[in-house]
Order: C-alpha cells, then structure tokens, then sequence
C-alpha cells in the first residue's frame, strides 16, 4: 500500500522509517513513493519453502547469504525488501546488521501477493532496477503456480508446475521442480 500520492527524496524516505510509529512496519522506496509492504500468510509459506530450499543447498554450497523478507536492500538508489534473496559472499563477506543492505541481491525473489494495479506497476519498477544492476529476479506468481525468470539480457522464462528451475549461474547446482514450492 503507497503511504501517500506524492514522491519523496531518499532521505525523507530514510527519516519517514525511522519514526517511532514506523518501528514495527516494513517498508520500501520504489519510484519515488513510501510503499508499506504487505504481510500475507500465504505469500510467507511460499517465501519460507523457497528460502527453506536456498539454505539446504547453501548447506552444502557455502557460497553466500540467504535473507527473507526483512532483509532490505539498495537497488539503484532505491530501497526493497525481495521476499527471499540472496547475495554473495564474494559480493559482501558479512550482511549489514543495521538498516538497508548497501549491495542489491545476486537474486531477488518477488511473490505476487494481490492483483492490484499499485502493485504491479510497482513491481514492474522493481524489476527494471534489479535488471539494472544484473540482480537475477524470480516473480512467483501462486495463482498460476508459475515461475518467472528475468535475467539482465535476456528474455524472461516461465516456468510452469512440472517444470524444474535451476539457480544458473548465481546458485550453480541448484535445481527444485515448482511443484514443490507451491505443496
């Protein structure tokens, strides 16, 4: 939900978070706006199979950071909190313990939450940005139990229920069919 019509600086971004009132809510910076980020039961399972599955292949592969929904992000001079990312350890040894993550994510994970128009124009900014930056973005959308996959340069795949998806070159090795994510 946009807090307001009208567009903000970062730092008034910044200091809008930091009121006391604001201490137990989420929010992101996305063209401009103060935008509260939804909480959704349903979004949450999905985001916690998905980062469920990163950390055991991180078990074995320990190559970087996982972070959920509270794990903020600067994406070209923007503030996000992807549902799931992650970052490399060689992109940042240790994840910033205060604030917004100074780095963007390696890979961003975006779960469609509603359909409403706000959050998929919001949504189409996001992306560009990450793109932007080479953030590898994952949009999953539950309603079609589908995947899909933009990478900088490249078109966008979709994968569908049966189909497996694989980490790339961000999280080599890695490969989960989309069933499972929506079980």
């Amino acid at each position: 939900m946009t807090i307001q019509e009208q567009f903000y600086t970062v730092e008034q971004f910044e200091a809008f978070v930091q009121q006391p009132d604001n201490a137990d809510k989420l929010f992101e910076f996305i063209g401009g706006e103060i935008v509260e980020v939804p909480s959704n039961p349903f979004v949450s399972k999905i985001a916690g199979l998905i980062l469920t599955f990163f950390n055991l292949y991180l078990f074995d592969h320990p190559i970087g950071h996982i972070t959920g929904e509270a794990g903020d992000y600067m994406v070209s001079g923007e503030r996000y909190a992807p549902d799931v990312a992650f970052i490399s350890l060689k992109k940042q040894p240790e994840l910033a313990k205060e604030g917004y993550n100074p780095n963007p994510p390696d890979l961003a994970v975006e779960i469609i939450s509603s359909n409403r128009t706000a959050e998929r124009d919001q949504l189409r900014v996001k992306i560009s940005n990450y793109l932007a930056v080479e953030t590898v973005v994952w949009v999953v959308k539950p309603e079609q139990k589908q995947i899909e996959v933009h990478i900088h340069g490249q078109s966008v795949k979709i994968y569908r229920e049966q189909d497996p998806i694989d980490g790339g070159d961000v999280l080599p090795g890695f490969t989960l069919t989309v069933s499972r994510i929506f079980a």
